[in-house]
């Protein structure tokens, strides 16, 4: 009877030991560092060297926990018959990158194929990459490109995106949807307007407080005084004399007002203004922004 005990408690403990070992391996295996979850460089195009592919994957997982933005870079021999913007906003979308409720982040694609960069953007990454600071972007990359450095496209790309970011978003911020034509103002208080309004709102406030003291404390000045006696004299008489108003002469002045000979752009070409993101939705119907060029 012991030795069954024995038998029982043997293989007992075998199958938790068997059961805890199996668990710190499914643990272990849980790892973000190791998880292919965490690749953000899908160099598709062999254009990098290992090295270097590490490199910019350490730099994207810095700026990632720093700026609170997802960070993707992609190159491709084949875009499978879809533009530079389509491919890049697709596999955005449908490989699930982007933090937070707003799926916020920045993707730069080298597309071998139609020969094009293209940055997309999402969430509140449309914000600060607006379409003046997307082109200035494609400048900087672009010469990297056309002397066919793409290493030094991606450095780039990563330098102007910790500027940016650091910069925030800017003041005179808005999004323009190209395909319906609606306008999303950025609305922020810088620390110098809420100390204004928190000191106009304060003298407000302490004139009214005073005026009402001084009307429960009764203190009237010799106007107010003279003007109470007034209406106690019975012989306080007001008399009104009548007035004309005439026309004495009349002059009408005429201006041709030329009508504006200047273009404006919405979605393409030169931007209008240094403030403006636009905006589109990808087949996904998430919306995007961003811009290209060939090279």
């Amino acid at each position: 009877m012991k030795i069954k005990r024995k038998i029982w408690f043997a293989v007992a403990a075998a199958l938790l030991w068997c059961f805890l070992a199996s668990f710190g391996a499914l643990a272990g295996g849980s790892d973000p560092s190791e998880s292919p979850d965490q690749q953000r460089v899908f160099d598709m195009a062999g254009l990098f060297g290992a090295s270097r592919t590490e490199e910019f994957e350490q730099t994207i997982k810095e700026y990632q926990t720093r700026y609170g933005l997802d960070i993707v870079v992609v190159t491709t021999e084949t875009a499978m018959g879809k533009s530079a913007m389509d491919y890049a906003d697709d596999f955005y979308d449908n490989n699930g990158f982007g933090q937070g409720s707003g799926k916020d982040g920045i993707l730069f694609l080298i597309d071998m194929d139609n020969r094009e960069l293209y940055v997309s953007t999402c969430g509140k990454a449309i914000r600060i990459f607006t379409d003046d600071r997307i082109e200035t972007m494609l400048d900087h990359v672009y010469e990297g490109a056309s002397q066919g450095d793409y290493e030094a496209c991606v450095d780039s790309f990563l330098s102007d995106v910790k500027s940016y970011c650091r910069a925030g978003i800017p003041g005179n911020q808005y999004n323009y949807d190209t395909d319906t034509g609606k306008i999303s103002r950025y609305r922020s208080i810088r620390w110098y307007e809420a100390l204004m309004a928190f000191g106009i709102s304060g003298f407000v406030a302490g004139s009214g407080c005073l005026t009402v003291k001084r009307r429960y404390s009764m203190e009237e000045d010799r106007n107010q005084v003279r003007n109470l006696n007034m209406a106690y004299r019975a012989e306080a008489r007001f008399r009104y004399d009548g007035q004309e108003d005439r026309l004495v002469n009349q002059f009408v002045t005429s201006r041709v007002i030329p009508r504006s000979t200047g273009t404006s752009n919405h979605g393409g070409g030169s931007r209008s203004s240094s403030g403006r993101s636009s905006t589109h939705r990808s087949s996904s119907g998430r919306s995007h922004g961003g811009g290209g060029r060939k090279f």
